[in-house]
């Protein structure tokens, strides 16, 4: 089953930040004149707190996500530096991002990343309503240069037309470099059958009695429970007045 691994040629994607002040509430203000606070760090680097324009950083990230080198220039530093956008936090009001990661690497070390799995094509299985697709696994770790990371892996779902069909790690063709960390039994991709509907009991039948008959006594009593009434409270025996009846007859005079 065609499962591939993604890698899109493009221009180098550069951003520029600014070395950021404003640290703890004070980021707040930031924000709201449109500016995103950051943080770069790396294996052996200590973090530095930065900031930049949060329609620059938007447009770079919807490119890249966070497989993409981006090429970060630090106010007047000379060189620019190779980073990875990480640990992107969003408002979940807005869908706004809130604060972002540069990850600096060097391209000469391997790095471990998980690379986003998307689906292709089509299952005959879900066409024909057969049965459900799930995806167990959103993303993929690897292990490679930061220059041969794949933007993504991309699983051809037309393949899957049964139930129980599935596409799991083991069956990804990974470029030259790459190495795949996630087990290869781990589920990518699976058909599973249809919920069934719950049952619905039905509501028993009233009986319905013909006129001119009387209604048994059991059904009676049953019948006016039902209806939240209580049965006829049963008539004192005859001979009694009804205001003795439960009365504790009195003691014989000695």
């Amino acid at each position: 089953m065609p499962v591939m691994a993604k890698k899109v040629v493009k221009e180098k994607n550069k951003l520029a930040v600014e070395k950021r002040k404003a640290l703890g509430r004070k980021v707040k203000k930031l924000r709201q004149e449109g500016v995103l606070p950051a943080n770069i760090y790396g294996k052996t680097l200590k973090s530095l707190a930065v900031q930049l324009a949060l329609k620059e950083f938007l447009s770079v990230y919807q490119q890249v996500g966070e497989t993409g080198i981006v090429e970060l220039k630090v106010d007047k530093e000379q060189k620019t530096r190779p980073v990875l956008i990480h640990n992107v936090q969003f408002d979940p009001v807005s869908d706004q991002p809130l604060h972002a990661d540069f990850y600096q690497v060097n391209l000469k070390e391997k790095i471990i990343s998980d690379i986003p799995v998307e689906t292709v094509g089509e299952s005959p299985a879900m066409t024909q309503k057969i049965g459900v697709l799930i995806q167990p696994l959103s993303g993929v770790e690897v292990e490679a240069l930061p220059t041969d990371l794949p933007d993504k892996f991309e699983i051809d779902i037309s393949s899957l037309k049964e139930i129980h069909d599935a596409i799991t790690v083991g069956d990804l063709k990974v470029p030259k470099g790459v190495k795949i960390l996630t087990s290869a039994k781990e589920i990518l991709a699976k058909i599973e059958p249809l919920a069934k509907e719950e049952e619905v009991t039905p509501p028993p039948e009233e009986k319905v009695i013909p006129e001119g008959e009387e209604v048994p006594e059991g059904e009676k009593v049953a019948e006016e429970a039902k209806k939240g009434e209580r049965p006829a409270e049963e008539k004192p025996k005859e001979g009694k007045p009804a205001e003795e009846v439960g009365k504790k007859p009195a003691e014989e005079k000695k």
